[in-house]
């Protein structure tokens, strides 16, 4: 018995006649008569008496055809769900993030990417960028987003996208006039940095070694978008990365370019269990052309 013996079995008792069963199905006549011949024998008896030309069901192909309808519409949902999948309108995706990314760029970015697979489903937590690593290393999400290098791409991740910091000053400050800082412009400011257990932090700490600038180190926080508030309220400058500064929404405060260049780098984790799905490669896609399209290209490092 197979599908196809079935799909003609349906087509003649919906369509009643062999012909127009056959147009339905995209087949000859003498095509369709020969599938219900195979079903037939396959079955064991008849399923239409044929009377002056014209098919009328048997009792026993109604009862089958109810079973054959059940069947033939579960076959369907399938074909239609695989084509869902192959056209990236179906799926889920469990999304770990920084919160660089979190609190407000991958929202906006999700919101445009379901524009386009609107039956995906989405789940998003957010940590920090080791933990995030965690919970990839453990199977615990599909995908990590975080604060990490990778200068060079493998099966397991790669770099989104690789940017340049900025300052953060409050509003009125007197740098505010000047379109871009330097370390020595920062001598004596008090500084809102991340902890000391951060790479950003290292880095940071380590160019103005080199220049010889000290800066009054009073207040640090892990997030960058408090990093921000903290600035705003005036209690220091800082240097970020650029998503949280194209995201953060505070009026009190503003970006410069920072001169020599500091690089943020956001990469992409996968699984090392499975390859990543078609989904997911559409998505990371999609999110770091939005981010491309977002930022200021003088802040995106080739």
């Amino acid at each position: 018995m197979k599908i196809r013996q079935l799909e003609a079995f349906r087509a003649v008792m919906l369509c009643q006649t062999v012909t127009r069963a056959a147009e339905m199905l995209h087949i000859s006549q003498p095509a369709a008569t020969r599938l219900i011949a195979d079903l037939e024998e396959s079955v064991g008896f008849a399923l239409f008496e044929r009377v002056r030309g014209r098919l009328y069901p048997t009792a026993e192909a109604q009862v089958l055809y109810e079973e054959v309808q059940r069947s033939l519409v579960g076959v369907e949902r399938i074909a239609l769900a695989a084509q869902d999948i192959r056209d990236l309108q179906r799926g889920s995706l469990q999304i770990a993030a920084a919160p660089a990314l979190a609190l407000s760029f991958l929202p906006r970015a999700i919101a445009e990417f379901l524009t386009q697979h609107g039956q995906t489903q989405i789940s998003m937590l957010t940590h920090s960028s080791r933990t995030v690593v965690d919970m990839v290393v453990g199977q615990r999400c599909d995908v990590g987003l975080a604060i990490l290098s990778m200068n060079h791409p493998s099966t397991h991740g790669e770099r989104l996208i690789s940017t340049r910091m900025v300052c953060a000053l409050p509003v009125g400050h007197r740098l505010c006039a000047e379109a871009v800082i330097r370390p020595h412009d920062l001598a004596g400011e008090r500084f809102v940095s991340h902890p000391r257990a951060l790479d950003s932090r290292l880095q940071i700490d380590a160019l103005f070694a080199s220049y010889g600038i000290e800066r009054q180190l009073q207040v640090e926080t892990q997030v960058s978008w408090s990093i921000c508030a903290f600035v705003e309220a005036g209690l220091g400058v800082a240097l970020i990365d650029p998503i949280t500064a194209l995201e953060y929404r505070g009026k009190g405060i503003c970006f410069r370019v920072f001169e020599p260049q500091l690089t943020t780098d956001f990469s992409v984790l996968f699984s090392t269990q499975r390859p990543p799905s078609l989904l997911l490669k559409s998505f990371i896609a999609h999110t770091r052309a939005f981010a491309i399209a977002q930022l200021d290209p003088q802040l995106v490092v080739a």
